[in-house]
């Protein structure tokens, strides 16, 4: 009989043990494998997300393959992960994400006339493109009640003409009154500090005249109507803001995509020193801090940039037409922080962490800077 100390029989167990130990390696391996994979697709699927968003506006419907992104986009957008609360000052935000049956609605929305199909300006696409990202994002009743007091803040900062795209285009302007009365607010005001001289400002950017026709009240600056307010930032603390702005119900922000000298982009946020008076040259040593201050300030009921025209370089005054760009598109939403860093990617290929400002509204709960996790919807035009 054979025993456990028979040299045959402990030769067949320490073969057994190996053969098990070789399993056991090939398992894990196999385990790890299947690990990797899942890794890297879930990576190449951020990925492929994230540029395929910054290509189609890149494109702004020129490219063939833009619609198609725009559908698959739309189709695989993410639920956000929710921002921590942060108070602010003038929290003019909507409290509900829900559609009318329950539906998320879209964070950003994207809406854009296809430039290779029609390469000049056309009257009325602004207005298209404005009804069709209202619509997008639950229309403007989601965000304007009847009787309120909205305060449209598009930029009237510069004395240019809106072919070289210093200011808001006006027929934008127009559109948001419009949709503004259409939902039964009691009073509409357009308004701006202008850096150039106001008049001047308000006229030549055609939003004057734009405004109102539509029934808008036009509130050019005055030194009387500024209250010193103590906006509660790290640089900005007690500052002279427009009256306007301090006594709305809602306020609408309507900047226009420009390069800036300083910062690298103006956006939305940048439009926040519109609001301000005083010598806000002063705030430029520490403008990112500044800037996160004022969107921490002031948060707007929805942001709709206008990307009808925009301003590649030399900006933010501009003043030559070879600077400017036709891009026929609207990017709107109810995440500042968003929406500023897709427009800055996607144009001017600035990322995040060249744009502090970003960083610093983020870490205030303003929203997000990864705006490839967000519900987004893409919609074509013409």
């Amino acid at each position: 009989m054979t025993g456990e100390n028979d040299p045959k029989t402990r030769q067949n167990q320490v073969k057994d043990r190996v053969q098990d130990q070789i399993k056991d390696q090939a398992q894990n391996q196999a385990q790890d494998q299947v690990h990797d994979q899942v890794h890297d697709q879930a990576r190449a699927s951020t990925l492929t997300r994230r540029e395929a968003m910054l290509q189609l506006l890149r494109v702004g419907g020129v490219a063939a393959g833009a619609s198609a992104a725009a559908v698959w986009l739309s189709e695989h957008s993410l639920r956000p992960v929710p921002a921590r609360a942060e108070q602010a000052r003038r929290d003019h935000r909507v409290k509900s994400d829900q559609g009318a049956e329950g539906s998320e609605l879209p964070h950003l929305t994207v809406v854009y006339y296809p430039t290779d199909k029609n390469p000049a300006a056309q009257a009325g696409e602004p207005a298209a493109l404005v009804q069709r990202a209202l619509a997008d994002l639950g229309g403007i009743r989601r965000f304007i009640s009847r009787q309120d007091v909205v305060v449209l803040k598009p930029n009237i900062a510069w004395d240019r003409t809106p072919e070289q795209a210093a200011n808001t285009n006006p027929e934008v302007v127009a559109e948001v009154v419009r949709q503004c009365w259409q939902a039964g607010a009691r009073r509409v005001i357009v308004t701006d500090v202008s850096c150039n001289e106001p008049r001047r400002c308000f006229q030549r950017s055609g939003i004057q005249a734009a405004a109102r026709a539509e029934g808008a009240e036009v509130i050019l600056p005055d030194p009387e109507l500024y209250r010193e307010v103590d906006i509660g930032g790290i640089v900005l603390k007690s500052w002279p803001v427009f009256t306007p702005f301090l006594d709305a119900d809602k306020i609408i922000n309507l900047p226009i995509a420009k390069h800036h000298g300083l910062v690298g982009v103006t956006l939305g946020m940048k439009n926040w020193y519109g609001i301000l008076g005083g010598q806000r040259n002063r705030l430029h040593q520490q403008i990112h801090q500044s800037l996160a201050d004022l969107a921490n300030f002031m948060l707007p009921t929805i942001t709709l940039l206008d990307g009808y025209r925009i301003l590649l370089r030399n900006g933010p005054t501009g003043g030559n037409l070879e600077d400017v760009a036709l891009k026929k598109t609207i990017v709107a939403g109810t995440d500042p922080v968003a929406l500023d860093a897709y427009v800055a990617k996607a144009w001017w290929n600035l990322d995040s962490d060249r744009l502090p400002y970003l960083q610093m509204a983020a870490a205030h709960g303003l929203g997000t800077v990864d705006f490839d996790k967000l519900p987004v919807k893409f919609s074509r035009l013409g």
